[in-house]
């Protein structure tokens, strides 16, 4: 709540504000739970960035109340529970994933609920967590499909554990089946649209998972929660080998399987992050069999796992102004390099913030700019005008702060604005935004009698720094010809 007034929309924030626009069973990127979440959002609270955060910061404090809830299943009290909680709020992982609406903080979410609900019922021997764990497993892969790969993963650590006996029981046939009927409209949807999760995932994999490296994959997992990864590591090591904890030992040997396969597919370091939480508990329990007595002790262990995570705090959540957070950057570069790979894109390269910090930049820039160009035209060019925007961060922001310049909607082939993209183009003006140094701009120029730059994004910290805006006039019938034949390629992906 903090951070919510610094900075602004993060790219894909806007891009899932314009799924709630347009509810449906799936979309190219993500199933649907995102967009029925924004639309449910907007509705009761507006469409401002506090509001738009809301679900994302209360899912995050759920996350953490479960990740407690664990502690207390696995034998931990207060000291346990402080510990594993404490650590893991200021945690850099959880810290710079949990506040943006993303999938990726729900989805958090469901892998913690999940692990939970199985320690209940391997503790109460209650059926009804089978099913709530089918219902579970059901919403998270309607929310991202990286459920099912964990859900597997719990699976394995069953089988390679004594705990497999659980799986030998009916009611774990109920629950599966409750899953996947939650689960079948995206399934259906998916069947019905060419199966797109499959292109999106080779294309994800051709622009930016191939150039993620084994080894980085592996180091940055031993990074991501800062100091706090010894008290998780703790935790690992106490499920595999404590007495104590033997009845969750299936525990670590799914996170063991599940990292396995992220570094095998080459997965982004965020995939993993759900199963975090689990291991945080068990080194909270941990650390209170070893600490029994004495409060100063107990303390300075919290301050340990707690205080230096704080200090980055300014790299991974916006709770500082713009020039103040840049400063730390600086401090950080000069001081601390070490800490470096926080600036690093997926373009490999240094820049002065993190990526997020620049994809939440630059959006109103680009929607005035837009606005400049569009009310240049009369009353009636307005009438027979559109907007293309080249990706879907553009689009977005566009849908988005368009609506107090008075603009028509953005149109763009790029993610699931091509599923509701018109069938042809019929306007004799198109304000077009070239995402590719007006290469794409170069290659429609013939298409048109005249092409005009009317502007780009200046902010130096924006990663759309260099968009430009263009204005096309009188498109020739060879241009919707090509628009027609883009979008039929599109939505057969």
């Amino acid at each position: 709540m903090v951070a919510m007034p610094h900075f602004g929309f993060q790219r894909d924030e806007l891009l899932h504000l314009a799924l709630g626009d347009h509810l449906a069973w799936g979309y190219k990127e993500v199933p649907p739970v995102i967009a029925l979440l924004a639309r449910v959002s907007t509705t009761i609270f507006g469409d401002s960035i506090f509001a738009t955060r809301i679900f994302s910061t209360i899912f995050a404090g759920l996350i953490i109340w479960f990740t407690g809830l664990i502690t207390v299943e696995l034998g931990g009290r207060k000291f346990a529970i402080t510990l594993a909680c404490l650590a893991m709020i200021f945690s850099p992982a959880f810290v710079a994933t949990q506040y943006l609406f993303q999938p990726v903080v729900f989805d958090q979410f469901w892998w913690v609920l999940t692990v939970y609900l199985i320690i209940k019922y391997i503790n109460s021997s209650s059926v009804k967590y089978l099913y709530f764990i089918g219902i579970a497993v059901g919403l998270g892969l309607l929310t991202k499909y990286t459920m099912g790969f964990f859900a597997i993963a719990l699976i394995g650590g069953l089988l390679i554990t004594k705990q497999r006996r659980l799986l030998f029981n009916k009611h774990v046939l109920g629950a599966i089946l409750v899953a996947l009927i939650l689960f079948l409209p995206n399934i259906i949807w998916q069947y019905q649209h060419h199966l797109p999760v499959i292109t999106h995932m080779k294309t994800l994999r051709s622009s930016q998972l191939d150039y993620i490296k084994p080894g980085d994959f592996i180091s940055q997992q031993i990074m991501v929660n800062g100091i706090a990864l010894f008290l998780w590591l703790t935790g690992f090591f106490f499920l595999i080998f404590s007495f104590k904890l033997r009845k969750y030992q299936f525990l670590a040997f799914a996170y063991i399987l599940i990292f396995l396969f992220l570094l095998e597919m080459s997965g982004k370091n965020y995939y993993l992050f759900g199963a975090y939480p689990m291991l945080f508990a068990a080194g909270g329990y941990a650390f209170e069999r070893w600490i029994k007595n004495g409060y100063v002790l107990r303390t300075i262990v919290i301050m340990l796992f707690t205080l230096p995570n704080v200090l980055l705090l300014p790299m991974l959540l916006p709770v500082l102004p713009l020039n103040q957070t840049l400063a730390v950057f600086r401090f950080s570069d000069k001081h601390l390099p070490i800490l470096s790979f926080a600036a690093i894109w997926e373009d490999h390269k240094k820049h002065l913030t993190t990526q997020d910090y620049g994809d939440m930049l630059g959006w109103d820039e680009l929607a005035k700019k837009v606005a400049d160009t569009y009310h240049t035209l009369t009353p009636d060019q307005q009438k027979q005008t559109i907007i293309i925007a080249d990706n879907y961060g553009e689009a977005g922001a566009i849908h988005h702060y368009g609506k107090q310049y008075n603009l028509p909607d953005a149109i763009s082939l790029d993610s699931s604005f091509a599923l509701w993209a018109p069938g042809s183009i019929s306007a004799r003006y198109i304000i077009f935004v070239d995402d590719n140094d007006g290469n794409n701009a170069k290659k429609i120029a013939p298409a048109v009698d005249s092409c005009q730059k009317t502007g780009s994004i200046d902010n130096p910290l924006a990663r759309e720094i260099g968009t430009g805006i263009y204005l096309f006039t009188q498109p020739k019938p060879v241009f919707n010809a090509f628009y027609k034949k883009e979008l039929a390629r599109r939505l057969a992906e």
